[in-house]
């Protein structure tokens, strides 16, 4: 695929394109190792020349599986299942000391699951087993996880953890809605927060991480600011955002209803109010950090994400990652013991799956992973593969540059505001050409369940949740032909151009529209339509002509929303039509207009491979209105066939009114330029276009842009520049 259906494919499936790689289970298997043998001595060899690297615990147990969950867990488990579990995993970490003897540990978590689940003298041996086992660095500080509920319960074990030398320590509290907490299958209350905390600060830490999701179906942007605002008072030094990523979840039905939008929206108020309070991260960063020059990650994640640094994980389904392997643990599949237990317990390595790779799989490996801080540091790349970054994405790099996704400093490339909103879709260019591919089929069966998504969409959509009243505004954009395009001879065929976006929310989400949107309650309905075609498209129209109300009850499913149109002719050459906020692209498309003896009027709009054909019936009621019934809308959104058919009618009938059309284009049009705007419409409408003279004098009589405003139409609109 090219950059561009790359891009648009990861934001198509955004559910599935983020850091986490492969995209699927099945993703390698052409590359995986199977015989014994050959998977000791390929393990041995890939570790030889490493000289350091990061270790990874797992610890698998849980009170209960949370429903986001996609991780290895073990549920209800008591003490005699965890002291087994535990003597096994010192069996592995036995069998992998002999293999890493004399590298330096530059990273340890203790994760999971979660680990304070075992009894301090479990996590004591553990403990023990690597600080005996593995050469650490004596400058790693050692990372475990814990619950509020066992913070909150158990403050002696919490203490114990601390004087065995893990100095940092990280909460997952997600949410303070009750609510959504008991739908997701968790425990928490403002008092074990905050009992919790306490324990936590009198144990000693001072590197404290409260872990907080987003993008569930059923969480409201109040839900989150208050999560959010909650979590900054009780104090903790960083705070990671955690996108619910539905794969492999009891929430995975879900996902559907949830649009890229919600996800961006919701990025943007935890950024605002987090760097409004004090703590700091580029923008896309899910960590955030109140300490100056502390990325807030733990040493094992900080090395991994940067440097690309290899790593060993150990336990129940643990992932490691060498210079050319992957490895999942047994257990990563069916998320039990016994396969587990039999390996180790057999003296052996206990993989389930180890794959040997080629270098662009491990290069998108690291690359997905680099994107958790939402930059690539070149310098680390090219360390790690002997190749220069630039070289190796040149066309990548150019794309990202040019669409305003990415900005380079220094040696790293990071992402823009823009590219944060549209990570999903940046991520899947440094794929591999397999995996760009296997994202465009292996989940093409979920765009199937378009209706069924928006049902779930509908099923949290809260109409009180928004301004009301519900009116918008939509935006009819036509290009005209630039100086340097007109032929000296007039075109058989002329063309016009209209600005389509493709939505990027629920309803009719990736179809194309008008641009537009809701009105804000501190604007006026002209600056709600200028502020939406430039969010959405980064075009920004000169004027505006107000052209109808559109407000059949059900033109949107939502909520009653009412429309108000507004047209515009533009110079296309003028502006990079680039999507924007809940737009995911924005693209001219050529329309053509046909209207038939029967009144029935075929829009038909192309670009490229896309096609659409919207039919209407026209009809004159007895005062001479025009209104229109859709009769097959091609998949264009909501009711804008009949918004698109009332511009077209307008440019007909205002023909002679010259400057209705001159005062919208700039000063360096010729009068070549537009008669050629009005060779277009004519055409279009097969209408006389002798209007030669009248343009002249109107030109000679109005030489300067400005100089026409006095003339214009009572109701055309001037952006206020």
């Amino acid at each position: 695929m090219d950059n561009k259906n790359t891009y648009e494919t990861g934001l198509l499936y955004h559910h599935y394109a983020n850091t986490a790689y492969p995209l699927t289970p099945h993703s390698f298997m052409q590359y995986k190792l199977t015989d014994k043998g050959e998977i000791m001595d390929f393990v041995t060899e890939q570790w030889k020349n490493v000289d350091e690297l990061s270790l990874y615990i797992h610890i698998p147990f849980c009170k209960s599986r949370c429903k986001f969950c996609e991780y290895v867990v073990l549920e209800g488990t008591d003490e005699t299942i965890e002291d087994e579990y535990v003597d096994l995993l010192l069996k592995e970490m036995e069998m992998y000391s002999q293999i890493l003897k004399g590298k330096k540990i530059v990273g340890y978590d203790l994760g999971g699951g979660t680990p304070t689940k075992l009894s301090v003298e479990n996590l004591k041996r553990i403990t023990d087993a690597v600080n005996t086992l593995f050469n650490i660095d004596t400058d790693v500080i050692y990372s475990i996880e814990t619950t509020p509920l066992i913070a909150a319960n158990e403050p002696e074990k919490i203490k114990a953890v601390y004087d065995m030398g893990y100095k940092r320590i990280s909460m997952g509290v997600q949410t303070v809605s009750e609510k959504l907490l008991s739908e997701l299958g968790r425990d928490g209350s403002k008092s074990i927060y905050e009992r919790a905390v306490e324990n936590i600060r009198n144990a000693g830490f001072q590197r404290f991480n409260i872990d907080l999701m987003y993008g569930f179906l059923y969480q409201t942007d109040v839900d989150f600011d208050n999560t959010l605002n909650y979590a900054i008072k009780l104090n903790p030094e960083y705070i990671t955002l955690y996108r619910n990523r539905y794969k492999g979840t009891k929430l995975e039905s879900e996902a559907g209803g949830v649009s890229i939008y919600k996800a961006m929206h919701q990025y943007r108020i935890a950024y605002r109010i987090l760097t409004d309070n004090g703590y700091m991260a580029n923008v896309g960063k899910n960590t955030f950090s109140r300490i100056e020059g502390d990325y807030g990650t733990s040493d094992y994640l900080t090395k991994r994400v940067i440097n690309g640094t290899s790593y060993v994980g150990m336990g129940l389904g643990a992932q490691s990652f060498g210079d050319s392997y992957l490895a999942y643990n047994l257990g990563a599949a069916e998320k039990k013991m016994e396969r587990y237990r039999k390996a180790v317990n057999a003296g052996e390595l206990p993989f389930q799956d180890i794959y040997r790779l080629p270098q662009d799989e491990a290069i998108a490996k690291m690359v997905s992973v680099a994107f958790y801080f939402a930059f690539v540091d070149m310098d680390a790349f090219e360390k790690r593969f002997h190749i220069n970054f630039k070289e190796r994405f040149a066309s990548e790099i150019e794309f990202v540059l040019e669409n305003g996704l990415m900005e380079i400093k220094g040696s790293r490339i990071y992402l823009t505001e823009r590219g944060s909103d549209y990570i999903n879709g940046v991520i899947p260019l440094f794929y591999s050409e397999r995996s760009k591919e296997e994202l465009k089929t292996a989940f093409s069966k979920k765009s199937l369940a378009a209706e069924d998504d928006e049902k779930l969409f509908l099923s949290a959509y809260n109409a009180n949740d928004y301004d009301r009243p519900s009116i918008a505004a939509d935006i009819v954009v036509f290009s005209v032909t630039n100086q340097k395009d007109i032929e000296p001879k007039r075109s058989p065929d002329p063309k016009l151009k209209v600005l389509l976006i493709k939505r990027g929310e629920h309803p009719f989400m990736n179809h194309w529209a008008l641009p537009g949107g809701f009105l804000k309650n501190d604007e006026t309905m002209e600056e709600c339509a200028f502020r939406e075609v430039a969010e959405e498209t980064n075009v920004s129209p000169k004027a505006l002509l107000p052209i109808g109300v559109f407000s059949d009850p059900d033109r949107d499913v939502r909520t009653r929303v009412v429309s108000n149109a507004f047209l515009s002719v533009v110079d296309a050459e003028e502006y990079h039509a680039v999507g924007g906020d809940d737009a995911v692209a924005a693209e001219w498309f050529e329309v053509s207009f046909h209207v038939g003896e029967d009144n029935k009027i075929t829009i038909n709009l192309s670009k490229d491979d896309t096609q659409i054909e919207c039919i209407l019936e026209m009809q004159i009621n007895q005062f001479g209105n025009v209104t229109y019934t859709i009769l097959e809308n091609g998949g264009l959104a909501f009711d804008h066939a009949k918004i698109l058919a009332t511009a077209f009618r307008i440019m007909r009938n205002q023909k002679d009114e010259y400057e209705l059309v001159f005062r919208f284009l700039p000063k360096k049009f010729t009068l070549s330029s537009m008669q050629r705007v009005y060779e277009i419409i004519n055409n279009i409408f097969d209408q006389p276009a002798n209007f030669r003279r009248k343009a002249a004098n109107y030109v000679v009589e109005t030489d300067e842009y400005e100089d026409c405003i006095g003339h214009r139409p009572a109701k055309l609109y001037e952006r206020k520049l």
